[in-house]
């Protein structure tokens, strides 16, 4: 759906390149720009390790082309602010001050094109005391809160498992990005987009937020066991542990008839959520000492069957295994140069249809000479002086 529009990656790690990948399944071009001889800081982040690249990289760079560029060298960067011409989005990771080092902050990216989307993904945004902090996906949690809600009340703070300000901050930038194409479409006109890891990641925790700002109440680690649902958690069962949901009151009804313990859910006092949010210990310890008396396999099958939501705890190796998600293709294997490339799926269907992969992630510089001879015509010779100055 975005064919034809061209997009300057000039990012590195996680959370911009993952931006960029999320485009180019949904058909940009993505020209991938990178240091020569070392490239995307992501490149060497292992074990473990696929054939010699890092399975890091290769998760958030796929349907991209690699240019190798130095664009810290004079003839470097007046090449890119070529590619930047004919470009309809730029995409960086810089903090604002490096940005202006180099040459490709808003204002001089935007003189050369002036219908530019240009988008920056950074700490902590593009201005403000906190503009030319580093950052990485820890910091950006950390800063949030989120790691102060992570696991249980005796617990230290913990971290997502997954780099969830990362992951994030790459989808805001999309959501940007989409927004502005949009409207440049209709108006002719660029725009800037500036996402900061730090807001992304405290977004995402609206809920706990608006609740501190209603009620002054501050939320603490609970290990997942103090939802605004007075039952809304992880249970033991006889061998595997399960989640549990019982979001309303004809849930909650269903439940107990479910398990045959119908008296029990019937008991005025936890009438309402409020009313069983107050009795909480004694209803999460009898829903306990019934669901340890039979496997997990018995509950799930009992439960979807009376429409209660629930489901396992699964590892990550469970879940790729999930025939489901096997069977509407979300996890799929990329075949390149005798490579086998492991890959996760966009997860977005479009007129009943996933999409689909359209190359491998890139081997540094791989598209260096086809790139610049496409996009801004450079002959054989120049590219051959250029690679022989180490520009590129």
């Amino acid at each position: 759906m975005l064919a034809g529009v061209r997009v300057l990656d000039l990012t590195t790690s996680i959370a911009a390149p993952y931006a960029t990948m999320l485009l180019a399944d949904l058909g940009a071009e993505i020209t991938k720009i990178e240091r020569p001889g070392r490239g995307d800081d992501s490149r060497a982040w292992g074990p473990p390790f696929l054939d010699g690249e890092s399975l890091w990289y290769l998760s958030v760079n796929r349907n991209k082309a690699s240019v190798t560029l130095d664009y810290a060298q004079p003839e470097g960067l007046a090449v890119l602010h070529r590619l930047v011409a004919v470009s309809d989005v730029v995409v960086l990771n810089l903090v604002p001050r490096v940005q202006k080092k180099l040459k490709v902050d808003r204002e001089t990216l935007r003189a050369l094109n002036p219908n530019l989307v240009f988008v920056s993904i950074t700490g902590f945004g593009l201005d403000g005391v906190r503009a030319d902090k580093t950052s990485y996906d820890i910091v950006a949690e950390g800063f949030s809160g989120v790691m102060d809600l992570t696991g249980e009340p005796d617990s230290p703070p913990q971290k997502v498992g997954t780099p969830a300000a990362d992951l994030l901050s790459g989808m805001d930038a999309v959501i940007g990005t989409l927004a502005a194409l949009y409207d440049r479409a209709k108006n002719a006109r660029g725009h800037t987009i500036d996402v900061s890891m730090f807001e992304s990641m405290s977004r995402f925790l609206t809920p706990r937020v608006v609740t501190y700002l209603g009620s002054g109440e501050v939320p603490r680690r609970s290990g997942g066991k103090d939802s605004v649902i007075a039952i809304y958690q992880a249970f033991d069962t006889a061998d595997d542990p399960i989640t549990l949901g019982l979001g309303n009151d004809g849930l909650w009804r269903r439940f107990w008839e479910a398990i045959g313990d119908p008296a029990f859910g019937a008991d005025p006092r936890f009438g309402s959520n409020a009313d069983r949010h107050a009795s909480r210990a004694e209803i999460v310890a009898h829903i306990q000492a019934r669901l340890l008396t039979k496997p997990r396999a018995h509950w799930l099958d009992l439960f979807d069957a009376a429409g209660i939501p629930c489901g396992p705890i699964n590892r990550i190796d469970q879940m790729v295994e999930d025939p489901e998600l096997q069977a509407r293709g979300f996890l799929y294997r990329m075949e390149d140069n005798g490579r086998t490339i492991p890959q996760v799926g966009l997860g977005i269907g479009i007129d009943g249809s996933t999409c689909g992969p359209r190359r491998a992630p890139p081997v540094l510089g791989a598209d260096t000479r086809d790139v610049l001879a496409g996009w801004i015509g450079l002959d054989a010779a120049e590219i051959d002086r250029l690679s022989r100055q180490g520009v590129i």
